[in-house]
C-alpha cells in the first residue's frame, strides 16, 4: 500500500500518502489507490496529505523508466479530473515539498492549507510539459500564474498565502484541515455540492482537457539541461 486511511469521524475520510522514503514521488500504483480512495463511498469531506512531514509529493517518480513516468502523467489527469468533478470537499494539508504533481494535487483539491516548511513548486516546461496552467489562474490570477509555471520557481508557503495559491499557513496543518472537515460534514450536503460546483465555473474542465491532450505526446523522457533544481 502506498497510502493510508482512516475515518476519524463519520463523514470525514483521511488519506495519507505513504511513500517517505520516496518523498511520495508519485507512481501508478499511488495514483490508483488514491483515485479509488477519493471514488469510496461515504466520505463528505477528504483530507489528503502526507505520512511525513518532509514532504507532501515530490511529483511523478524519476526513477522510472520513461515510458513508465509518460503513463503516471496520464493517469494523474484522471485524478484530477476526478478530484475536482466530486460533489466531495477536498483539503489538502501539505507539509514540506509539494513539486509538479505534487502542487497539482493540491490546486485539484478544494482547500489549501499548507505548514510553514511547505515549498509548493510547478516543475513542466523544463520536461516539455505544461503543468498547472488548467488551474492555478484562477487562484492566483493569470500573469501571476504565468510567472511561476514559466520560472518553476519554488514558493515558500508565506508567500503562498499572500498570492492566495494557499488559504491558510498552520504549524499543524493535519490538524486543522481534519478540524475544517469536521465542520464541513456538520453542513447541508446539497449545498456544500452546490458551493463547489458553482465556485468552479470558471471552465477548468476545458483547461484541463487542453492540457492533458498537449502532454499526452510525452514519453517520459527529461533533458538533462532541465532545471529541476
Amino acid at each position: 500500500m502506498t497510502i493510508t486511511t482512516s475515518e476519524p469521524e463519520p463523514g470525514v475520510l483521511q488519506i495519507l500518502m505513504d511513500r517517505p522514503r520516496a518523498r511520495n514521488a508519485l507512481n501508478l500504483e499511488l495514483v490508483e489507490e488514491l483515485r479509488r480512495s477519493i471514488a469510496s463511498e461515504g466520505a463528505r469531506a477528504i483530507v489528503l496529505g502526507s505520512t511525513s512531514r518532509e514532504s507532501f509529493s515530490a511529483g511523478v517518480d524519476l526513477k522510472l523508466a520513461d515510458h513508465e513516468r509518460a503513463q503516471v502523467s496520464r493517469a494523474l489527469y484522471g485524478l484530477y479530473h476526478d478530484m475536482r468533478n466530486s460533489d466531495v470537499i477536498i483539503v489538502a494539508a501539505a507539509s514540506g515539498h509539494a513539486v509538479g504533481g505534487g502542487a497539482q494535487l493540491m490546486i485539484a483539491s478544494d482547500i489549501r492549507i499548507a505548514g510553514p516548511d511547505a515549498a509548493i513548486r510547478f516543475l513542466g516546461p523544463g520536461h516539455g510539459l505544461a503543468v498547472g496552467a488548467w488551474g492555478l489562474p484562477s487562484l492566483v490570477g493569470r500573469g501571476r500564474a504565468m510567472e511561476l509555471l514559466l520560472s518553476m520557481r519554488s514558493v515558500a508557503a508565506t508567500d503562498a498565502l499572500a498570492i492566495g495559491l494557499v488559504e491558510s499557513v498552520d504549524p499543524e496543518p493535519l490538524p486543522r484541515a481534519l478540524a475544517l472537515a469536521s465542520h464541513i460534514v456538520t453542513l447541508s450536503p446539497e449545498a456544500v455540492a452546490a458551493v463547489k460546483r458553482i465556485a468552479s465555473l470558471t471552465r477548468w474542465d476545458e483547461a484541463l482537457t487542453a492540457e492533458r491532450q498537449f502532454n499526452d505526446h510525452w514519453d517520459g523522457a527529461i533533458p538533462v539541461s532541465s532545471d529541476d533544481g
